[in-house]
């Protein structure tokens, strides 16, 4: 999305890409304290990761617990806190609700599912056939989006409808996933997906532009569209990097919560591939091909 420039986060080009990372401290700065060379570091710089050194404020790393898999952890650093502050900071799901996952076969919906299955809900998720086998063995009941319809097949497996719905997929999509919904549940919307196909801008959009703006407005327009649904049904839009700046504590606490998680085995991370750094490129065309059951990492 940001390579797109349809991401709000989306810096001036030239830029490096990368949100998320798992390193080793090569030095500190004059007068920093708490960390040390040779530390296992995580943090979520939102662009800059992929390369062999960056330079990261003291206050943006987060301790990496000793013999954790560093493509584990780094899958934990932005999937699994989206999953977790969604459904325990936005959503404040209970045991037993029942839940819908748009891309449940990706690195954010097998870390809902994951995260879901600990907390007791009943999951849906939609994906392609091919990730059916990977949302089952989750916990999830999956549903082909490419050959059914999810509105219609929701309501025959649940009768009156889903308590939430996780949408990655923005537009128009968030106002059939509101469709899903029992009177008193929301739309959780944190993405839009639906602006690409195949890894590229979707047809009739102009190429290489910046559209940041644009996705700032259609999450605004979410917010207040979303307060005038009926049966008390609401739309809430989710952000990681804006609750990170804005309650930076509850970033590095829940990391560290699932971080514990992952040393105890609650959580195991699926890995799609890892690909050298020099060949990110492949692994931007690997994902824009869909279809990805996991979350594909980058070895410096």
């Amino acid at each position: 999305m940001m390579r797109e420039g349809i991401h709000p986060e989306t810096p001036r080009v030239p830029f490096t890409p990368g949100w998320d990372l798992v390193g080793v401290v090569d030095r500190v700065g004059e007068g920093v304290t708490g960390f040390e060379p040779a530390e296992v570091v995580a943090a979520l710089p939102i662009h800059g990761a992929w390369a062999e050194f960056v330079c990261l404020r003291r206050d943006q790393l987060v301790s990496v617990p000793p013999g954790l898999d560093p493509a584990e952890a780094v899958s934990l650093i932005l999937n699994y806190v989206t999953a977790y502050q969604m459904l325990h900071r936005s959503a404040k799901v209970r045991e037993g609700q029942r839940v819908l996952i748009h891309g449940a076969s990706g690195g954010v919906g097998t870390a809902l599912l994951q995260l879901g299955r600990l907390a007791g809900l009943q999951m849906y998720g939609t994906g392609s056939a091919r990730g059916a086998s990977a949302i089952t063995s989750l916990g999830g009941v999956p549903i082909d989006y490419q050959h059914e319809d999810f509105v219609e097949r929701i309501h025959r497996l649940t009768g009156d409808g889903v308590d939430v719905v996780f949408d990655g997929l923005g537009g128009d999509q968030i106002w059939r996933s509101a469709k899903t919904l029992r009177p008193g549940g929301r739309v959780v919307a944190y993405g839009l997906t639906a602006s690409l196909e195949g890894g590229r801008l979707a047809a009739g959009r102009s190429g290489g532009g910046r559209h940041r703006l644009r996705a700032i407005a259609m999450f605004g327009l979410y917010s207040v569209r979303g307060l005038f649904l009926a049966g008390r049904r609401r739309v809430v839009p989710y952000s990681i990097q804006w609750l990170e700046r804005l309650r930076p504590e509850l970033f590095r606490r829940d990391l560290a919560a699932l971080f514990e998680l992952l040393r105890r085995r609650q959580i195991e991370p699926l890995i799609a591939a890892r690909f050298p750094l020099a060949e990110a490129r492949h692994a931007q065309e690997v994902l824009g091909k869909g279809g990805v059951v996991g979350k594909i990492v980058l070895v410096a």
